[in-house]
């Protein structure tokens, strides 16, 4: 068991827009997000006339800035969130071939050792993160029975030595030809207890674990949401 053990733009010189100009060009510029960088070209022939002045100067959008930054859009990111399901995003990680969803709200944060992270920012205890650590086993299956497994994991890995844990479920899953063990544990702590959900499996010499929970006093409130996340974690390949 020891393998479980921003664009930035430069600034540009100042310049004189009139009013009029600005009004004119306000349709262009910050349109869907796009920031186009807008230079006032004077005409040789001045006059005081405000008028006057619109008729004679141009405005020159600048695309120069703008290309860049589509052609980043264009290239697939490894990793990306994106809207699922009614009160759901869902993540894709297509670098270590796996996607699973989780509340919207949460946020993404970075913790070292997990692969991804989201909580919510009022309740701590309610997360979601996956962990990848290398294997020589083909399968979930080779590591023990779904009871056994997890027992291990939630003792030893899901939670702290000083933290009394009791494993509620343990059960085998087989999804598009692979498998998949969930389980159902808590931890308890001196001031809370955490009821979390767990799904691990093992694909191309990864071992992969997903936990989600939360405050057991809000766990009948938090469940099926919770359900839902464990559910959807799957290897995309």
């Amino acid at each position: 068991m020891s393998s479980m053990a921003s664009l930035k733009l430069s600034p540009s010189s100042p310049i004189s827009i009139p009013k009029c100009l600005l009004l004119q060009s306000s349709g262009i510029i910050g349109r869907r997000g796009v920031s186009f960088l807008v230079r006032a070209e004077q005409s040789p022939t001045s006059s005081s006339d405000l008028q006057d002045k619109c008729q004679r100067r141009r405005v020159v959008v600048t695309l120069g800035v703008v290309a860049p930054w589509i052609s980043l859009l264009s290239k697939a990111p490894a990793s990306f969130a994106a809207e699922s399901k009614k009160g759901f995003m869902t993540v894709s990680d297509n670098k270590d071939a796996y996607a699973f969803v989780y509340p919207f709200g949460w946020q993404e944060v970075v913790i070292e050792g997990q692969d991804k992270v989201y909580k919510d920012v009022i309740e701590p205890l309610e997360s979601v993160s996956v962990n990848l650590i290398p294997t020589s086993k083909q399968t979930i299956k080779d590591f023990g029975p779904p009871k056994e497994i997890a027992e291990t994991l939630v003792k030893k890995v899901l939670a702290p030595p000083n933290q009394k844990t009791t494993l509620i479920d343990a059960a085998e899953q087989e999804v598009d030809g692979k498998t998949y063990y969930q389980f159902e544990f808590t931890a308890q702590a001196r001031n809370y207890t955490r009821h979390a959900l767990g799904v691990i499996t093992v694909f191309n010499g990864k071992f992969y674990t997903l936990t989600t929970g939360a405050n057991e006093r809000r766990w009948e409130k938090m469940k099926d949401r919770l359900h839902t996340v464990v559910d959807s974690f799957k290897i995309t390949v």
